[in-house]
């Protein structure tokens, strides 16, 4: 077996919005810096997803260097999000009930112009912390607007082994990982417990159980049947598709792209 190594970062600085590559990634606390620490929420202040709205995969989102969130979809001019958000509101994703900040009218707008529905941009502050599932996790983790834990991995033989099973092969970042491992066989990681990637221990929480928007293009924001249907053939149990498994980490650090992955446990 080849070496283990990390292949690709990713982070998605707005849940369900398209996400950034990088070949070096800062973590916090919460997971990659800026990853999911901005959300879109409905006219109630609940959590919006591609579940809901497929054409959510074409609006871009950057952070740059000084921290300011940028957005850009077909059709729209780029706009620049407001870093000054005071209006206190409590947003709910999934069970949790969570503290954020709103008040750019400007970026509400356009996002309600593109999705053609209300709805707000709300971020995460520094003070607002959300603890992880219990079952899974110690007292200490903690992660942003992500559906659960802070970090996604999948290893590129799987996405290799399911593409050799389509007719038209899919990009990773239709599974929306952060971190995509080399080296390893097809969904070597279901076993892995415990890793190390440069100076970050990584737990291996729990199998991450798909829900609908991997089958959703992220170049057209159309729904299909793949790769759903193909995945449900050999990646079902008790009745849920699994592919790729979510981590918890323990302090912060730099990750790099070719950094060796050793397994712990």
């Amino acid at each position: 077996m080849s070496e283990l190594s990390l292949q690709a970062l990713y982070r998605y600085p707005v849940k369900s919005l398209r996400g950034e590559e990088f070949a070096s990634l800062a973590v916090d606390a919460r997971g990659p810096v800026f990853d999911r620490r901005w959300m879109i929420v409905d006219a109630d202040n609940r959590f919006l997803t591609q579940r809901q709205q497929s054409r959510m995969a074409l609006i871009d989102a950057r952070v740059d260097a000084a921290g300011a969130l940028h957005l850009a979809a077909p059709g729209m001019a780029a706009l620049a999000v407001a870093d000054d958000l005071d209006e206190r509101v409590v947003v709910q994703v999934w069970n949790d009930s969570v503290d954020a900040l709103a008040g750019d009218a400007g970026a509400d707008a356009w996002l309600g112009r593109f999705l053609g529905q209300p709805c707000r941009l709300v971020r995460m502050p520094d003070d607002t912390r959300r603890g992880v599932d219990p079952a899974y996790a110690n007292a200490a983790d903690q992660v942003g607007f992500a559906d659960g834990f802070p970090f996604l991995l999948i290893s590129q033989a799987s996405l290799d082994g399911l593409n050799a099973r389509l007719d038209r092969p899919l990009p990773m970042q239709r599974f929306r990982p952060n971190l995509v491992v080399a080296g390893c066989a097809a969904h070597a990681e279901d076993d892995w417990r415990r890793i190390r990637i440069g100076d970050l221990v990584f737990r291996v929480a729990k199998p991450c159980a798909r829900c609908v928007i991997p089958g959703v293009d992220i170049a057209s924001g159309e729904r299909g049947r793949e790769p759903l249907q193909t995945l449900r053939g050999y990646r079902s149990r008790d009745n849920k598709i699994y592919f790729g498994q979510n981590l918890l980490h323990d302090g912060s650090g730099m990750l790099e792209v070719g950094m060796p992955v050793e397994i712990l446990a």
